[in-house]
């Protein structure tokens, strides 16, 4: 075999300079290669280039809210989406579509195209509880959606209106025993986090409360202000203001600590009702079959604006703790929330029909 090859149809001019790369053989040997074979190497290189993806995003990117704005999970979005279009270097827009105890803007999302630029952020109640009491739920939680990251855990607390004679929970407790059926409670939907909380508070005492379900934290909230409602188990962020200004009294935190943004107010734990224990969370998803590499680039992105000094400061100010989980955390996370929550709605037999 010669040590040498030409390569069919190049031609070498005379005087020009001899272009030659070294190519390994089989039998480990060595082979040069001609100028005409690097060209021809050179131009698929380009050829691929040119239909590869663009780097992701190259265009705006859609967070659908599933509640109306104002609420918890607006909020978050809006803190964290502002500060994410600087990283990605393209817009970020934030779309409220509340409604159908958040169904309607989770499936569309599920049935947006996988490529990572629509994402809802989404609460609880929509990802863990909804394939919990929905027999026909337009969306699958585990198979129609790829996790992205949890961005907020959220503290839970009980609040009611100011003209309500109570100020703990045992006193609530004795209240609703007094007057079974009567007490009405807001929620944002029925079966959301909002309305179980409200459940497992009813279901520990052996009482019976009135629920009322609203679409959206916003309008039940406003309704509590008014005295429509007497009582709400609820995101800290939607009534910080309200708390602040005694428009509403908080009588307990249902999370495992004090909030720093309550520090006077008790944890059910310390009022004697450890089991009522609740914590909301934000995440985002993206529709299922959505590119990897985007998935990863959404992730870091909201890991490292979470932690930015002045976001972490609003979010905290508002009850809500940075988290920035990765997709692999946040997928687990989402599978222990289902089972956590799926003996709640089995002792309360709520089922629903979209």
């Amino acid at each position: 075999m010669h040590d040498s090859m030409q390569v069919a149809g190049s031609r070498r001019s005379p005087g020009s300079p001899r272009v030659e790369a070294v190519q390994g053989c089989a039998g480990g040997g060595y082979r040069r290669v001609g100028a005409g074979a690097i060209l021809a190497l050179a131009a698929a290189v380009l050829s691929t280039a040119a239909f590869a993806q663009p780097d992701f995003p190259n265009r705006p990117v859609r967070i659908v809210v599933p509640q109306a704005a104002g609420a918890s999970l607006d909020i978050a979005a809006r803190t964290v989406g502002q500060r994410m279009q600087e990283g990605l270097g393209q817009p970020v827009v934030i779309e409220n579509r509340p409604g159908a105890n958040a169904i309607i803007g989770m499936e569309t999302v599920a049935k947006a195209k996988p490529d990572a630029y629509t994402l809802v952020m989404a609460p609880p109640s929509a990802v863990a509880i909804n394939p919990l009491v929905f027999k026909q739920l337009p969306y699958d939680t585990l198979r129609d959606f790829a996790p992205v990251s949890q961005v907020t855990g959220i503290t839970f607390v009980v609040v009611v209106n100011p003209a309500l004679p109570v100020t703990s929970l045992k006193e609530l407790a004795m209240l609703a025993r007094k007057r079974p059926g009567e007490l009405p409670y807001g929620s944002a939907g029925v079966a959301n986090m909002n309305h179980l909380s409200g459940e497992l508070f009813s279901q520990m005492n052996g009482v019976k409360m009135l629920h009322v379900p609203y679409k959206g934290e916003t309008p039940a909230v406003i309704d509590l202000l008014a005295g429509s409602n007497a009582v709400m188990f609820t995101t800290l962020p939607s009534v910080t203001q309200h708390i602040r200004s005694g428009k509403l009294r908080a009588i307990a935190v249902m999370g495992p600590q004090r909030s720093a943004v309550l520090p006077d107010v008790p944890t059910a734990t310390e009022a004697g009702m450890a089991g009522i224990t609740t914590s909301g969370w934000t995440g985002l998803l993206a529709p299922a079959g959505s590119p990897n590499d985007a998935i990863q680039r959404l992730y870091r992105e909201v890991a490292r604006v979470v932690k930015l000094p002045e976001v972490a400061d609003t979010l905290s100010r508002l009850g809500a703790d940075p988290v920035g989980s990765s997709p692999e955390q946040f997928s687990a996370f989402i599978k222990s929330e289902i089972a956590k929550w799926a003996k709640v709605v089995r002792s309360s037999g709520i089922e629903l029909t979209p």
